[in-house]
């Protein structure tokens, strides 16, 4: 089969097109023929070599395609080995792409547990963009933060694909939703997909200006940084607020005004990716037909991989990139 192949870490030239071996069948196991795989930041990492994936490697966490055994249309979970417990996964956990071959080839074999039937309604590309940002947002949102209808959530940086999802899974739970944005044009974007307005965070006093927009004026219920900015988003939380951290893309330390923040009755709360259970709430929420799709913002072939990676690394894109095998 065809797979994208790096034979050593570095930028999207070790990306190549090649012939491989189709993925070898084990128990408890289903392949599936890809009809679209979407690419995510951390596909870009594992190029880079931050998670040592053994080498030569096929990245690539998201995708949808045809069961090999029923089939059946499905979407992928990436989330493998999460374990019994919801509250954290085992240690046993990884991201599929990490070390496992991922989805940048014509199939694919993951654990049956980590496939789900398609959508209806969407389209392939939008199934593969679903999985890893909408688990990870719906686990961020709902199982974390505890997000309710008529509560106010604040999304630092719109346009990213886990921000885009965010959006539009916290407004289908009934949420009043703002955004931080790095460009006019990503804020206009974001309030046409449903955001009650925003600011530039390009500007230093940008968390006080997301405060007093705020229903109340004094902050924000629930606050989303998938960036790693947190030590600023949590000045614009209310008293009591509680603000979920899942990304680091921006800054990987934080400088923290520890008394402020116990005055201050916050609560910081941690997570990644999503479990089965996750998943299946996800797709509940899907199914009842108030989620929008995730936006796709460009489509390659299989063999452009590498183009494609370039393209997301260049930034200023609103809404996810899609390979097509």
């Amino acid at each position: 089969m065809k797979a994208i192949v790096m034979s050593e870490y570095g930028g999207p030239e070790q990306l190549s097109p090649r012939e491989v071996d189709e993925p070898i069948p084990r128990e408890g196991w289903v392949t599936v023929d890809l009809r679209a795989s979407a690419l995510n930041w951390h596909d870009v990492l594992v190029r880079r070599g931050q998670y040592r994936s053994p080498l030569p490697h096929t990245p690539g966490a998201d995708g949808a395609g045809v069961r090999t055994d029923t089939g059946e249309e499905v979407v992928l979970l990436p989330s493998l080995f999460w374990g019994d417990r919801p509250a954290a996964p085992s240690p046993e956990f990884e991201i599929l792409g990490d070390r496992i071959p991922g989805t940048y080839a014509q199939r694919v074999c993951v654990p049956e547990e980590c496939l789900a039937p398609k959508p209806f309604g969407y389209s392939w590309e939008e199934s593969a963009a679903l999985s890893l940002v909408g688990v990870t947002s719906y686990r961020a949102l709902v199982a974390r933060a505890g997000l309710r209808a008529g509560e106010s959530l604040l999304i630092i940086g719109a346009g990213g694909g886990v921000a885009t999802m965010a959006l539009s899974l916290a407004k289908a739970v009934g949420a009043e939703v703002f955004v931080t944005a790095s460009s006019e044009a990503k804020l206009a974007r974001a309030c046409d997909n449903g955001a009650a307005g925003g600011v530039l965070h390009s500007d230093d006093t940008w968390p006080m200006q997301a405060k007093v927009l705020a229903p109340e004026g004094d902050g924000f219920d629930v606050i989303l940084d998938p960036v790693g900015l947190w030590e600023r988003s949590v000045q614009a939380l209310r008293p009591g607020g509680r603000i979920v951290v899942l990304g680091a893309n921006v800054a990987e330390r934080a400088d923290m005004d520890v008394r402020g923040f116990y005055f201050g009755q916050y609560s910081l709360l941690g997570t990644t990716m999503g479990s089965p259970q996750d998943f299946g709430g996800l797709l509940d929420l899907v199914a009842t037909g108030t989620v929008a799709p995730p936006a796709i913002a460009a489509t390659y072939p299989l063999t452009d991989a590498a183009e494609a990676h370039r393209r997301l690394e260049s930034g200023g894109l609103f809404g996810k990139i899609v390979l097509i095998p």
